[in-house]
């Protein structure tokens, strides 16, 4: 299994990005995957998942500001961020795991990319 993010990158707040993660090596789409960010320092912390029913979590900061959705035909899941504010900053990542994974496990999910910095200058 094999995760590759792309789309960060610099922008001033207020601005938008869509990060995409293409997801290789998965033998069906029962899996849970999200997008996590990390800041020097912090522990990873969720931004936004999808469960293999679709269901959709984000974090409070991100909520009305964030779309995660997963393009199944593509096998590319995505983050599309609006509104993005200076607390946004930081390496991105994309996780997977097969099968359910409730909330407070997410974190310990078995595969994940390289990450994709976004950085937002006020």
């Amino acid at each position: 299994v094999k995760l590759v993010e792309s789309g960060g990158g610099s922008v001033q707040a207020g601005g938008s990005l869509r990060l995409s993660c293409t997801a290789s090596g998965f033998p069906d789409t029962s899996y849970c995957m999200g997008w996590f960010r990390q800041t020097a320092g912090m522990e990873r912390e969720e931004v936004a998942a999808i469960s293999p029913n679709g269901t959709t979590t984000y974090t409070q900061s991100v909520k009305g500001r964030f779309t995660i959705s997963l393009d199944n035909a593509k096998n590319t899941l995505l983050l599309q961020m609006n509104s993005l504010k200076p607390e946004d900053t930081a390496m991105y990542y994309c996780g997977a795991g097969r099968g359910y994974w409730p909330p407070e496990r997410r974190r310990n999910l078995p595969f994940w990319g390289q990450g994709t910095q976004v950085t937002v200058s006020s």
